[in-house]
C-alpha cells in the first residue's frame, strides 16, 4: 500500500542512500518532523516526492492526513534520535499516537 512516511529528528550521522529504492518505491509522501530537516530533504528531494516539515507530532500526523488517501498508510519511521522536539523515543511514540487518536475526534 502507499505509505506516508513521518520522518526525521536529530541526525546522527545517517546514510539515507540505501534507503532510496525502497522510499522511491513504495512512500507516496515524506513529512519531515524536526528541528533540521535538511539531510533528509537533499537525500530523498530527487525522487520527487510530495515533502513537507513540519514541528510537532500532532502537524506532522495533521498532514500526513491531508497526503493520505483510502488503503495509504502514515507510517512513524523517524530514522533519527527524538531529542530535538521530545524527551525520548517513549514520548515520542505517545505524542504520535495521541495525534492519530485526536483526529478521530
Amino acid at each position: 500500500t502507499p505509505t506516508i512516511w513521518i520522518a526525521g529528528g536529530q541526525d546522527k550521522g545517517n546514510d539515507y542512500a540505501p534507503l532510496l529504492p525502497l522510499v522511491g518505491q513504495k512512500v507516496k509522501a515524506i513529512i519531515c518532523m524536526g528541528i533540521d530537516n535538511s539531510k533528509i530533504l537533499h537525500a530523498f528531494g530527487a525522487l520527487n516526492k510530495p515533502m513537507a516539515e513540519t514541528r510537532s507530532a500532532e502537524e506532522a500526523v495533521r498532514v500526513a492526513a491531508g497526503f493520505a488517501g483510502p488503503g495509504n498508510t502514515v507510517l512513524l519511521s523517524p530514522a533519527c534520535a527524538s531529542f530535538d522536539l521530545f524527551k525520548n523515543y517513549e514520548d515520542r511514540g505517545a505524542r504520535f499516537r495521541e495525534a492519530v487518536l485526536a483526529l478521530k475526534n
